[in-house]
């Protein structure tokens, strides 16, 4: 008698995803489905805020900036950009209109009523959650975000464009590092504001971002990955938005 025993191999990722090509070439194997996450949210996000950016001049604000990518795009619209991050920031270009300033955008002193347009990419849901740039259990802010949008209606021109991006889905705080709006938080996310325009995008079974309607970008539960942000799970609204 012949007994068929099997015995468990490691063998590295690369190699294990190549063997499975092969499986599924034989037809002894079907490939699986594709993991859904956020990998590509930038190339939304920069599509909607770009189309949204109106025609300057005026006095512009981007709230967590970053690359300085829409910072970049602002300026050359026509505006005098004031962009912001709480991290140092190395541009890869120069541009005359645009200003960098290092540091807590609730600490800066800005004049009431002073910007024409403030851009926001995805960087409120991060204000004051506990493991995000440094933030401890003891000074994390749950409120830190709605703090954040209040002095951006605040130093926001009556008539003002406040353009935004952020997570949806059902709310939950997705620890360490960003909120995730839903039906409860978003609307306190939103108050003081005119919605002029809201566009909801979720990942589809193959894993690429596509449109949905806002009740369905809402409902969708968020998925965590406490050590890779780019494997967390979950829905995006864009807005354009008047004070």
């Amino acid at each position: 008698m012949t007994r068929k025993v099997f015995l468990p191999i490691v063998v590295p990722d690369p190699l294990y995803r190549l063997l499975k090509r092969v499986r599924h070439g034989t037809g002894q194997g079907v490939s699986e489905r594709p993991i859904i996450d956020i990998r590509g949210e930038r190339n939304i996000e920069w599509a909607f805020l770009s189309g949204e950016i109106p025609t300057g001049p005026g006095d512009a604000l981007e709230f967590g900036c970053e690359q300085g990518y829409m910072s970049l795009v602002a300026a050359q619209r026509g505006f005098r950009v004031l962009a912001n991050d709480l991290e140092p920031q190395s541009f890869c270009w120069t541009h005359p209109g645009v200003d960098f300033v290092h540091g807590d955008f609730l600490q800066l002193h800005l004049q009431d009523d002073s910007f024409d347009l403030i851009i926001n990419c995805s960087s409120i849901e991060h204000v004051g959650v506990a493991g995000r740039y440094g933030i401890t259990e003891a000074d994390a802010d749950d409120d830190g975000d709605l703090e954040v949008i209040e002095k951006i209606v605040r130093v926001l021109k009556p008539g003002g464009k406040f353009l935004m991006t952020a997570p949806c889905g059902k709310d939950a705080v997705l620890k360490p590092w960003c909120r995730v709006y839903g039906e409860r938080r978003l609307p306190r996310l939103l108050q003081g504001l005119k919605v002029e325009r809201e566009f909801f995008w979720r990942k589809n079974e193959v894993n690429q971002w596509t449109k949905c309607v806002r009740e369905i970008a809402l409902s969708f539960e968020p998925r965590n990955h406490p050590t890779d942000p780019h494997s967390c799970a979950y829905n995006l609204g864009c807005f354009a938005l008047r004070k």
